[in-house]
């Protein structure tokens, strides 16, 4: 075979496809889902129906982000208005409401693993409202210890960022709503800030309890057993032990 025939047998380059003709469904469900703040508003909303201005205090995005973000998630069906008494609101159609898995799932691996691996200092997470936390704690229970259980905590916080939530842990779940339980089982009550570190692994409830920056009655059942804390501050805590 001569050099001539050896040129002519190159194979030809390979051509790379556009990147929307290739049936990648992760790539594909980030194209109408992967903008920063669609999967937010959608976590934000899975719990009800939510004001304009609500929605600006629970996720600090700025009016005209929000307003673009809104329509958008409409535009695709995620979204629809809604009257909520004499204001209106925003809710999840049944297509939004399809992507709580991918929220959840999101939202669990940032608090089992995302902090450690990205070396966030939760600490400055006190510092934040408290409701924040409490409606977290949806993504931090730990289905494994929830199941077949049924207990309900009553949370009331004082200070800033204060005021009273009821926690229910339920075969596996984890419901959060505003105000009063109806039956609570076990009743915390702290100042917001402390609450927060006691939530987040940050503190240690029972000495919280003993030193008097936080009280609880009721049944022995406690919260920290249903809940995954923030991974960085169990290995402090296992350091210094």
């Amino acid at each position: 075979m001569n050099m001539a025939e050896i040129v002519t047998t190159r194979p030809e380059p390979v051509s790379i496809p556009r990147p929307e003709g290739i049936f990648d469904p992760v790539a594909r469900a980030l194209e109408a889902v992967g903008d920063r703040w669609t999967l937010v508003l959608v976590g934000q909303l899975l719990g009800g129906p939510c004001g304009f201005q609500a929605l600006r205090q629970r996720t600090g995005i700025a009016p005209r982000v929000l307003s673009a973000r809104l329509r958008e998630l409409a535009a695709k069906g995620f979204v629809e208005a809604v009257a909520q008494g004499s204001r209106s609101a925003y809710a999840l159609t049944e297509q939004g409401r399809s992507l709580e898995p991918v929220v959840v799932a999101i939202g669990r691996w940032w608090i089992r693993r995302g902090l450690d691996a990205l070396g966030i200092d939760a600490e400055r997470f006190t510092e934040t409202s408290a409701r924040s936390v409490l409606e977290a704690l949806p993504f931090m229970v730990r289905e494994e210890r929830a199941r077949g259980a049924d207990v309900t905590f009553e949370i009331r916080l004082h200070g800033t960022g204060g005021g009273v939530w009821s926690v229910r842990v339920h075969d596996g779940t984890c419901t959060v709503r505003p105000g009063f339980a109806e039956r609570a089982d076990v009743r915390y009550t702290a100042d917001a800030r402390v609450w927060c570190g006691v939530a987040l692994g940050l503190r240690d409830a029972r000495e919280a309890v003993k030193t008097g920056l936080m009280t609880k009655e009721g049944g022995r059942e406690a919260m920290d057993h249903y809940f995954h804390q923030v991974p960085a501050a169990e290995r402090r805590k296992e350091k210094q032990s």
